[in-house]
């Protein structure tokens, strides 16, 4: 196994790259738990949790998700592959009861309760765009996933180069999945790519209304 060097949150974040190709080198079954985990303890909208993940790590499947993928050779050579999708029902076929079941437990009032289940329902039924909320609870968790592989010391590639069809008939998923990004992970081979640069806080931060900028 590749010698790993776990970084520092603030160095994940400022050094990570998308990775242009792995060297196919495992991911520890303890390590692959903890990306995992750092997923799904991420904040949700409700906290409805409505993120699927399926995790790619035979190299069969790999080959039959890089055919889904325009052909990405990444997709391939990756240890492992997280698919993150969306669930559209969800809410409606017992998401919405274990919430609430496990947050009663940690000591939700029963007044709130009964509040959600009434609110939440009737929020996700009548939302304009449902597909644009899934993706923006699914990259809550996913994000934190992939931070948390490059804090222990593995390389990450966020792609949303695949085809949606394409990625559900490899997958066999469900109608009511919406696939969000792939996030391809191992071990860099050969060159990381470029630093592509960022804008600077003048350039994207504002103070109270646009065009003022943050003074720090």
């Amino acid at each position: 196994m590749a010698n790993l060097m776990e970084k520092t949150l603030s160095q994940a974040i400022a050094q990570r790259r998308a990775t242009p190709s792995f060297d196919g080198s495992p991911i520890p079954n303890e390590h692959l738990k903890k990306i995992i985990e750092a997923g799904l303890q991420a904040p949700s909208g409700y906290n409805m949790q409505p993120w699927r993940f399926v995790v790619v790590r035979s190299p069969e499947q790999r080959r039959r998700l890089r055919w889904a993928s325009f052909n990405q050779a990444k997709v391939e050579e990756a240890s492992v592959v997280i698919v993150a999708c969306g669930d559209a029902d969800g809410w409606r076929t017992g998401d919405l009861e274990e919430m609430l079941r496990m947050g009663c437990e940690g000591g939700m009032p029963e007044n709130y309760a009964e509040q959600a289940r009434q609110n939440i329902p009737n929020y996700l039924s009548n939302h304009p765009n449902l597909t644009a909320w899934l993706n923006k609870q699914v990259m809550i968790a996913f994000t934190s996933m992939m931070l948390m592989a490059e804090v222990l010391g593995y390389d990450t590639a966020p792609m949303e180069g695949f085809e949606q069809e394409k990625v559900r008939e490899v997958l066999k998923l469900p109608l009511s999945y919406h696939v969000v990004a792939l996030l391809a992970l191992g071990h860099l081979r050969g060159e990381d790519k470029f630093e592509g640069g960022r804008f600077s806080m003048g350039i994207t931060v504002f103070e109270n209304e646009y065009g003022r900028p943050l003074k720090l």
